[in-house]
């Protein structure tokens, strides 16, 4: 088989997925009125697949510092920030979440899989050893396998499994990276933080959290996990997105460690990448200090995720574990996945398929991302929804 019967042979696996050549992926959306409806096609829908978890996407804030930036600073940098890539607007963010986490240094990344790409790439290599949650993000893994170390993962959110691999390791835990999120990305779930930090300590390795969908979302100021553990001085690295909650694009790594700073000489994606436009960081800025002061937003976010959470457990879907922005409906096959999102979206509903091999234990998802911007009504909606398709695809 040559290189471009390999992209056949992806292809036939992906349409035997995907019955009746159906496109559920990279569906265009015509256009955006607010954080909550767009157009797909003819359709006005309500967008519940976007992790813009705060509803900051048309903030005035965030639009009015973005084209600020644009008058005054171009649409792009045209360089990496070892170039000509290093505004003072870069510096300023990342001094900015150095403070957001009390840390004495920050690095921004161009995205947020740059972030845990060029992070973890940098701290450990060759001879060394990273020791991940079997549910991590691509950007995790690749950032494993980017580095050279040798990659041991332990079962989703086990810490009797995770003991297990790191008493293995013997002497070898020195130079070890353990690797966790704040909340997982397919079903919600958030890491046993206070149990992985006594494991970390026990056996002495370095501790990388990343709170890519726990920004903005868990704690009183919206730090993620960490705040809401009262772990924060306990964490060696946190890497997190500007994607989801900051509604931009880009990401950052904080660190109590000033050895940080030498990943800006030794880390290829941070070194070789065009830095964050302008208007990227202008608006990412804004966003950051309306997430801080954004209790308001939390609470009516998390009024949302629950009721959303509570009405599809009631129906009867099997769910994540606990409620929270990610409300994943897991399916047995991908037919009745594809059935239910096809159903919804009949519906005008948006949301996200996702299918093996990215769903875990073989299963297929129907994926919710709740906004602090949804109605009650909206919600309500989106319940009734759910429970009429249901009856109609999944009840016994």
């Amino acid at each position: 088989m040559n290189l471009i019967e390999k992209l056949d042979a992806a292809a036939a696996v992906r349409k035997s997925l995907l019955p009746d050549g159906v496109g559920a992926f990279g569906i265009p959306i015509e256009e955006v009125y607010s954080a909550t409806e767009a157009r797909i096609g003819d359709r006005r829908v309500l967008l519940l697949g976007t992790n813009n978890y705060l509803g900051l996407t048309f903030s005035p804030e965030c639009i009015q510092a973005a084209h600020e930036a644009l008058d005054t600073e171009g649409t792009g940098t045209t360089g990496s920030r070892m170039a000509n890539g290093s505004y003072s607007g870069h510096r300023a963010l990342e001094q900015e979440f150095a403070n957001f986490y009390e840390c004495c240094t920050g690095i921004v990344f161009t995205t947020g899989y740059q972030a845990n790409l060029g992070t973890i790439s940098g701290l450990v290599g060759r001879g060394d050893t990273v020791l991940i949650d079997s549910d991590s993000h691509a950007s995790i893994y690749d950032g494993c396998i980017l580095s050279g170390a040798e990659i041991i993962r332990f079962r989703h959110n086990d810490m009797i499994d995770m003991e297990k691999r790191l008493r293995r390791l013997g002497d070898r835990t020195t130079t070890t990276l353990i690797i966790v999120e704040g909340i997982y990305s397919m079903l919600g779930d958030q890491a046993p933080l206070a149990e992985i930090v006594q494991l970390k300590n026990k056996y002495n390795c370095t501790l990388l959290l990343d709170e890519a969908h726990s920004l903005g979302v868990l704690g009183e100021t919206g730090q993620g996990l960490v705040e809401k553990t009262g772990l924060l001085k306990e964490i060696d690295f946190i890497t997190g997105t500007f994607s989801k909650s900051l509604c931009s694009i880009g990401g950052f790594c904080v660190s109590n460690h000033p050895q940080l700073d030498q990943l800006r000489y030794i880390s290829h994606p941070y070194i070789f990448t065009a830095s964050p436009s302008p208007a990227t960081i202008a608006s990412t800025r804004a966003a950051l200090k309306l997430l801080r002061n954004g209790s308001n937003l939390r609470k009516q976010l998390w009024k949302n995720c629950t009721q959303l959470y509570t009405h599809l457990n009631t129906v009867g879907y099997k769910l994540g574990p606990e409620p929270g922005p990610v409300i994943a409906a897991i399916l047995d096959n991908p037919r009745q996945a594809l059935q239910l999102w096809h159903g919804l979206l009949e519906h005008n509903i948006y949301v996200n398929l996702i299918l093996p091999p990215a769903a875990p234990d073989g299963k297929s998802l129907v994926r919710c991302s709740v906004n602090a911007a949804h109605t009650n009504e909206q919600i309500a909606h989106v319940g009734a929804t759910f429970e009429k398709l249901y009856q109609q695809f999944l009840a016994a």
